[in-house]
């Protein structure tokens, strides 16, 4: 069996801003050993409206950075850094790597009874049928899918309208949309990692607008689970006997430490800014 040389290196997660918080939340929840390097794009936020060669770029900088922190395991956050860049990172760089598209199409199809899955994200995830394409993959084609890109999710969850009478309607529109693309969907992907902030307000307005309840899946949590199947199988889960820590780098500080702290569910400590460029 293959395993990693160091086990107790620490985990390296990259996003393009906050969102990825949600992600090291559950990666706290699952693998409560590791210690986490976490790195936030937040000057160049958001990626969900760049081009592909933009987002690209942006990642293999982001990759290089924690990699010099001397990290185990990359996990991509970032849903639209996931669906542009993944292929580029894991030909240049030779260390494991997990993306939060491939274990959220799993998780979806793990949970679909009717065979109809609904995917909300940025408009560069939706837009480039990732998703779509992986769960086609995955399922050999018997599982249908829609997209809905939902950009105002991104700042309503930054600015921590999370619930209330304007989330609401941003909500009702965007899964009436949806709704209408694929009206017996039972599964909708939470295809960004601010929206699990907004999750209570998505699945009342999901269940209200489709009739019955509506089963979401966040990517997040099925990226942690993926990484502690994969650090079992090679025998790389920690053996320290301590809690991990979790080590905070931006490229800029602006507000980071409030809405880092929403997203994550606990204060976020010390944030050191570095320029990546």
């Amino acid at each position: 069996m293959t395993t990693l040389s160091n086990t107790n290196l620490p985990i390296g997660v990259f996003d393009s801003g906050v969102g990825g918080f949600t992600v090291v939340k559950a990666l706290k929840r699952y693998l409560p050993g590791e210690s986490i390097i976490y790195l936030g794009d937040s000057a160049r936020v958001p990626y969900g409206t760049k081009s592909k060669e933009t987002v690209t770029r942006y990642s293999v900088k982001n990759a290089e950075f924690l990699l010099s922190q001397q990290i185990k395991m990359l996990i991509v956050a970032c849903n639209t850094a996931s669906a542009h860049s993944l292929p580029t990172l894991e030909e240049r760089f030779d260390v494991p790597i997990i993306g939060v598209i491939d274990p959220g199409a799993k998780a979806a199809l793990a949970a679909t009874r009717a065979g109809r899955v609904g995917i909300i994200g940025t408009l560069g995830t939706i837009g480039s049928g990732v998703y779509a394409e992986r769960i086609r993959s995955l399922s050999k084609g018997e599982v249908s899918t829609a997209g809905e890109a939902c950009p105002l999710f991104v700042p309503l969850a930054d600015e921590g309208w999370i619930s209330g009478e304007v989330p609401r309607l941003v909500a009702s529109k965007y899964l009436s949309e949806l709704q209408g693309k694929l009206p017996d969907l039972d599964v909708i992907i939470l295809g960004c990692t601010h929206y699990p902030v907004l999750r209570d307000t998505i699945q009342d307005i999901a269940d209200e607008v489709f009739g019955r309840p509506i089963t979401l899946i966040d990517s997040g949590i099925a990226t942690a689970l993926a990484a502690r199947d994969f650090l079992t199988s090679v025998e790389g889960i920690s053996t320290s006997k301590i809690r991990g820590d979790v080590k905070v780098f931006v490229t800029d500080s602006s507000r980071i430490s409030d809405i880092g702290t929403r997203f994550l569910g606990e204060p976020i400590g010390r944030v050191t800014q570095v320029d990546i460029v």
